[in-house]
């Protein structure tokens, strides 16, 4: 065999083995970047719920993932994950259902886009339960919404007092980011109060003859007092006619406020020194008793028009109403005979079930 054609087998093979070299490269490019960005990598079931405590690295993540519901090849995450430039993962909720990439899923950690959370405030409750409410679903607990009430600087600045403040926290459900702190989230809560209430009925709170935490201070008590929907209007006018007439509000709500809890009222209670005992002291409370929701301060801002002064409840949940007080007394008398009655069933009840 000659020079040339030792040249020319020589050559052939060299080429043939770049080839290879370069078929081999191409389909291991092609298998590492269909690994690295195939859609099914991991799959999220049952619409998985991830909460990053804090900020995680890979080991961490992994070892998270697999008390999930997110299917995923642990070796193959451990392999991708730096390729992509991921080694931490940020505090946070985060939602996943259905199929992912490496790249979207972990680029969804690295960068803390969370999914929001939703808070329900309900009205009538009091800051306690409004702090335990938050303090179950939010990354912190109950203690830390308790001490933003008592921060005086933040409450201060706000211009109002603390009883106030939780007046404004306007019942509804909000999309909040679990990270959120306390102040953000009750800032969230007051900038819905803001737009709901004090901008929505600015026309008829400018031409009232009250502030709007006087108005919030009487729905919190129309939101204790009222338990059917359809009665707040009546009760919101009785209260403001008893306020016009210069009476005693004698508003049952300010005293359960006062003695610290919501219970069967004794004579004893209704004594009570207190700055809320509307029963001693005339006008409105200085602060609200709790939260009242929309249609309650709605009804506040727009009472029915009526004459009446008394209310006493009846056996339906709701209340009789009287112009005097002598139509009072008898509806009033009604209602202490029906209790009577049914003390005396409940406990002759009692006593058959105790076999007695």
């Amino acid at each position: 065999m000659n020079d040339k054609n030792i040249f020319d087998f020589t050559l052939k093979e060299a080429v043939a083995g770049l080839a290879i070299v370069l078929i081999i490269f191409l389909c291991t490019f092609i298998s590492r970047t269909y690994r690295i960005s195939k859609s099914e990598a991991l799959i999220g079931t049952q619409n998985t719920q991830i909460y990053l405590q804090q900020d995680v690295t890979l080991s961490e993540l992994v070892n998270i993932l697999e008390l999930s519901n997110i299917q995923f090849d642990e070796d193959e995450l451990l392999w991708v994950s730096p390729l992509l430039g991921w080694r931490t993962f940020r505090k946070g909720y985060y939602q996943f259902d259905g199929e992912y990439s490496y790249n979207d899923f972990l680029t969804k950690l690295a960068f803390g886009s969370q999914d929001p959370v939703s808070i329900t405030i309900l009205p009538g409750i009091t800051i306690d339960r409004f702090a335990r409410n938050l303090g179950n679903t939010m990354s912190f607990d109950s203690s830390d919404v308790r001490s933003v009430f008592d921060d005086s600087l933040f409450v201060a600045s706000k211009k109002i007092s603390k009883e106030q403040l939780f007046g404004r926290m306007l019942p509804n459900t909000y999309d909040v980011y679990w990270t959120y702190s306390p102040k953000q989230t009750i800032e969230k809560i007051l900038s819905e109060f803001k737009n709901q209430v004090v901008k929505q009925y600015k026309s008829r709170i400018d031409s009232s003859d009250y502030s709007i935490d006087e108005i919030v201070a009487m729905a919190s008590i129309v939101e204790w007092e009222a338990n059917i929907e359809e009665e707040k209007p009546i009760v919101a006018g009785l209260y403001w006619n008893r306020l016009k007439r210069r009476m005693h509000l004698q508003a049952d709500p300010t005293i359960s406020f006062a003695v610290g809890e919501r219970r069967r009222l004794l004579l004893e209670d209704y004594k009570v020194d207190h700055p809320y005992n509307t029963y001693t002291k005339y006008g409105l409370p200085p602060g609200p008793v709790t939260n009242p929701s929309l249609q309650t301060i709605k009804a506040t801002l727009y009472p029915a028009n009526h004459q009446y002064l008394y209310m006493v409840a009846n056996p339906e949940g709701g209340h009789l109403f009287n112009r005097t007080y002598e139509e009072h007394l008898v509806d009033a008398e009604k209602w202490r005979k029906w209790l009577r009655q049914q003390y005396r069933i409940k406990r002759q009840r009692e006593l058959q079930e105790s076999g007695e």
